[in-house]
């Protein structure tokens, strides 16, 4: 019989719930908004299959939640290789969308196994740097492990052709990089090979349309009615936003559709328009606080697996929100990242869940070890 420790209800973190339950009240006010224009009536659909995945991830999120972390170690290594194989599979039948073969299909359900790779490859990750504690790592050779976990699913996404989604997850991969105690020095030959690395993806890997969305972040205004065009609808977005905003259902930008994808990639304007400066201020502040809550219970945990498990879910919403939002201000190239809790997307947001459970877990049982 399934059975459920008092002490676990006990120790169950209220504050880090409260954070999310409010993130996910915005983002679904914003998402409404998004979608309202042209709704003569319901739900838009946006909403209602957003509401579907947002159920979906609550049942993944129990489950996570009530299992022991500890549990999940030696599942490790199966489940990031059958998420390789997912991916791989993703690569030869998905169909090609928007460029890329990213997209399971299944009659009317679409999933996206790249999003699963992220929290295939905090779970990988944390589990080697909990077999070898960061603090012991002084050469970068001791590096060459977690390099090739990283590099398999980036490897195989890069081949789907989804360049954001690859950028993406090296960067979090790269968070347990920061634990370690290599001298800066080494770290130069490193950089030189990224940065030939760069050039020879410029060249050759690079399609034009994506050299030009990186030339626009140089330049907005070189191409205003293509490349630029989504870049720089979403800064009249914000920028007409103000200091207070348009009103909630009141922004042009919005409602009148200037702006491509803006309940995606772009969601984030739209809360700039309608809730100006101010607003945005105050939902930064709850990302903030929750991020910091994060590290916080990593740091709080009662072993280091744990400890792994906590900082990898924090980079898992710091990188694509940070991304996310300086693609929005026309700070960086616009590359197709999700703003977690927010931008439409099943997957994404499924696997948000998955990992905000890893986050309870490890939370609740800091006091019972």
């Amino acid at each position: 019989m399934f059975r459920i420790d008092r002490r676990l209800l006990q120790s169950f973190d209220w504050f880090l719930l409260a954070l999310v339950a409010l993130l996910l009240a915005v983002g679904f006010a914003n998402l409404w908004s998004a979608t309202y224009a042209g709704v003569e009536s319901g739900l838009p659909w946006p909403v209602r299959r957003q509401l579907f995945a947002l159920a979906l991830g609550g049942v993944g999120m129990l489950s996570v939640l009530f299992a022991d972390y500890r549990h999940f170690e030696r599942l490790t290594l199966p489940f990031y290789l059958g998420v390789l194989v997912l991916l791989g599979i993703t690569l030869l039948l998905a169909p090609v969308t928007r460029g890329n073969r990213s997209w399971l299909v299944l009659g009317t359900l679409r999933f996206q196994p790249s999003e699963l790779a992220k929290l295939a490859l905090v779970l990988c990750l944390a589990r080697f740097f909990y077999r070898n504690p960061p603090q012991h790592i002084h050469r970068l050779r001791d590096l060459a492990w977690p390099a090739l976990f990283i590099a398999a699913p980036v490897g195989l996404i890069v081949l789907q052709r989804d360049m954001g989604v690859a950028l993406l997850l090296l960067f979090v991969g790269a968070t347990y990089f920061l634990l370690v105690r290599i001298p800066l020095r080494a770290w130069i030959p490193v950089v030189v090979a990224a940065l030939f690395a760069l050039a020879g993806a410029w060249r050759f890997a690079l399609r034009p349309y994506q050299r030009s969305r990186i030339l626009d972040v140089l330049d907005p205004a070189r191409d205003p009615l293509a490349s630029g065009y989504q870049a720089l609808q979403s800064r009249i977005a914000v920028g007409s936003g103000g200091l207070f905003g348009q009103g909630y259902l009141e922004g042009t930008q919005t409602q009148l559709r200037f702006l491509p994808t803006q309940h995606t990639d772009f969601i984030f304007s739209v809360l700039a328009e309608e809730w100006g400066f101010i607003g945005c201020l105050v939902v930064l502040a709850v990302y903030l606080i929750l991020l910091v809550w994060g590290l916080l219970i990593a740091r709080s945990s009662k072993d280091g697996f744990g400890a792994l498990l906590a900082v990898g879910v924090v980079g898992m919403f710091f990188w694509p929100a940070a991304i996310n939002i300086a693609m929005v201000l026309g700070l960086a190239p616009v590359i197709g990242v999700p703003l977690p809790l927010f931008s439409y997307g099943g997957s994404s947001l499924l696997v948000s869940f998955l990992a905000l459970g890893l986050l309870f877990n490890v939370s609740m049982r800091r006091y019972v070890f």
